[in-house]
């Protein structure tokens, strides 16, 4: 029997798109799974869509795990400092026998705790962020000159063994910050996409009886866009290069839920804007129905660490349209081919892009099966090969 490496990965809650890696990685590892708020599971309040989301998949199923008690008494996570607060991490760590912790994230006080305990106990620490270099930059050069030497100098340097990083721009985080190439780990952000898959392999055949129950027109290019209606989405924008758009037989579904509704709703009103359908809130379990309906996926986010929605859409053989601040954009987009990147901000060229799908059926049927070959690159099974080959030489 193949000898099992010893694993355990520390992450802030349960999250639907992290389950799925988990559960593979049970089968290659001794896998423990450390959380430190069970928000998802019982169901909490969502700022960013503005009600309490309970995920309707099961995210605890197929690896072990246990939940560490929370002492903040916050209603939420919002990557604030003092969300979690959880000192059991300290005896979990002194009796976890595992050589190699894996910590995804380190925005909450719980996560530094860790990594500081967990390097004065021996063991390997593992970082897993989203940070992309294209945000970070962007900000102002004495916060650069102090995470440089806090992070380059500190974190880095004396309490980080391995950077796993999720695609080009989050390797070039790293870079920034002095990690060297030996110490990085490509470990793609994906998600499930046998399910996915799956799931349009069901659906495809059944697109009417779809709009029928969703209640959208039928015989209209529909445009999707998945995602909180919040000002770092700016789903306004899209409903501008909608309007700009208005001599084609299309539609706007937006699914999501969140603070700008109303200025949504005011502004398709103002404009007398027709066949755009505000969906709210979608579960996890539903989703797949409005990919399936989608001629084209648009994100145009402010800042988006990676855009894990677009993975989901392109296994349904969808073009993309993304704004230039998404982070996946420089992985799984390819300019012209399988969609486009458009400027963030910049109404009049996400129109543009968009049209060019539109109006050309066998382009958008090409880059949608363009899209479906690049994104079963990214997939679990590329995570768990290069995880598997490190922790191999971390135990030689």
């Amino acid at each position: 029997m193949q000898h099992k490496v010893r694993i355990s990965y520390y992450l802030s809650h349960p999250i639907q798109y992290f389950s799925p890696l988990l559960r593979e990685m049970a089968k290659s590892f001794q896998l423990q799974v450390y959380y430190f708020s069970d928000i998802s599971i019982k169901g909490g309040m969502d700022k960013g869509f503005g009600q309490n989301i309970k995920w309707d998949i099961p995210l605890l199923e197929g690896y072990n795990s246990c939940f560490i008690k929370n002492y903040s008494g916050s209603s939420s996570l919002d990557n604030r400092f003092w969300d979690l607060i959880n000192p059991g991490v300290i005896k979990k760590l002194f009796d976890d026998p595992s050589s190699i912790i894996i910590m995804n994230g380190w925005s909450y006080c719980t996560s530094l705790i860790a990594i500081f305990f967990a390097r004065l106990m021996g063991k390997k620490i593992w970082l897993r962020i989203e940070n992309p270099y294209s945000k970070e930059i962007r900000k102002r050069k004495h916060i650069l000159w102090l995470k440089k030497l806090l992070l380059k100098h500190l974190l880095f340097r004396f309490f980080i063994d391995k950077c796993l990083y999720i695609g080009k721009d989050s390797k070039d985080f790293f870079k920034l910050y002095g990690v060297p190439d030996n110490r990085l780990i490509y470990t793609p952000y994906c998600v499930d996409n046998e399910y996915f898959h799956n799931a349009w392999l069901l659906y495809r055949e059944k697109k009417t009886q779809l709009l029928q129950e969703l209640n959208l027109p039928a015989n209209r290019i529909i445009i999707l866009f998945t995602g909180k209606y919040q000002p770092v989405k700016r789903p306004i924008d899209l409903i501008k290069a909608y309007a700009l758009l208005q001599s084609f037989n299309i539609a706007l579904v937006m699914v999501g839920e969140g603070e700008l509704r109303r200025d949504m709703e005011t502004y398709i009103k103002d404009h007398k804007l027709q066949h755009i359908y505000l969906t709210g809130f979608v579960n996890q379990s539903q989703i797949s129905r409005y990919y399936a309906i989608a001629d084209m996926l648009v994100l145009c986010s402010e800042s988006e660490t990676w855009g894990l929605s677009v993975n989901e859409a392109m296994n349904f053989e969808l073009p993309v349209v993304v704004s230039d601040t998404v982070g996946c954009s420089h992985d799984l987009v390819e300019q012209g081919k399988n969609g486009f990147i458009f400027e963030r901000g910049n109404v009049q060229q996400l129109a543009d892009c968009l049209k060019q799908l539109i109006r050309d059926d066998s382009f958008r049927k090409e880059a949608g099966k363009l899209s479906l070959s690049t994104v079963q690159q990214y997939n679990t099974g590329v995570i768990i090969e290069n995880v598997k080959i490190a922790a191999e030489e971390e135990e030689k």
